[in-house]
């Protein structure tokens, strides 16, 4: 199923894959990309798997268990991603697009922001940590987050509900975003998840917002699309 998208930026939902294939896809897809190949969005679920990032240390995975961990290419630390849970590959050229790296992390957390104001959660950024918070009190609050942080806690009051993590090579980006719709959020007490102990993971259930995977998929879809558009 292809969903709608700017003539630029193709979006394509396959659904439910496995994370070790769709990892090969990318690697393939970024080797072999060329001067006019299209940009084109991934979006998709993963069966039960780690993934640690190229700065990600063995101390973090506290007792993975069963599930599989696989050592990726991307940047940060370790993650989970699991059914439930929307995966977003952006596979764009950079230089296509004019965007410098930190815009183009800027952007896609934008779009997760955006796709949690349909639903009407508030979105939070935190400075030097990327991915998307939520208020663990109110979630639906609009008030600015307020400091001073605790250096030593600097997610008080707040849980992530979106991940990032991303890789450039050759101006081609690829790995993405994974945003948490309705999981067993079990398997990230087995990490630190991103590297930071006793951050809490929810997802959009965890909150009070019951909605459909694919409704889910399809709004960030959209706002990636917006958000990345040239």
């Amino acid at each position: 199923m292809t969903l709608a998208a700017r003539p630029t930026l193709a979006a394509t939902l396959l659904g439910h894959v496995e994370y070790q294939e769709t990892y090969d896809a990318m690697r393939r897809f970024a080797a072999e990309r060329g001067e006019h190949t299209p940009d084109v969005l991934w979006v998709c679920e993963h069966a039960p798997v780690f993934t640690q990032g190229l700065a990600g240390k063995a101390d973090h995975l506290l007792s993975p268990g069963t599930i599989p961990v696989v050592q990726t290419d991307r940047g940060g630390q370790v993650t989970y991603h699991g059914p439930g849970q929307v995966v977003a590959y952006p596979l764009l050229d950079l230089r296509r697009t004019g965007y410098f790296v930190k815009e183009y992390v800027y952007r896609i957390e934008e779009s997760v922001i955006r796709t949690l104001a349909h639903f009407g959660v508030t979105g939070h950024r935190v400075a030097g940590s990327p991915g998307i918070y939520v208020r663990l009190d109110d979630p639906f609050s609009h008030a600015a987050l307020t400091g001073p942080f605790s250096p030593d806690d600097p997610f008080r009051g707040l849980g992530k509900i979106a991940a990032l993590g991303i890789k450039v090579a050759r101006h081609g980006t690829y790995h993405g975003v994974s945003f948490n719709v309705a999981m067993d959020l079990e398997p990230f007490s087995r990490i630190n998840p991103c590297g930071y102990a006793g951050l809490r993971t929810v997802d959009l259930s965890t909150i009070g917002v019951h909605t459909t995977w694919e409704e889910a998929a399809h709004v960030l879809s959209q706002k990636l699309i917006t958000y990345l558009a040239p």
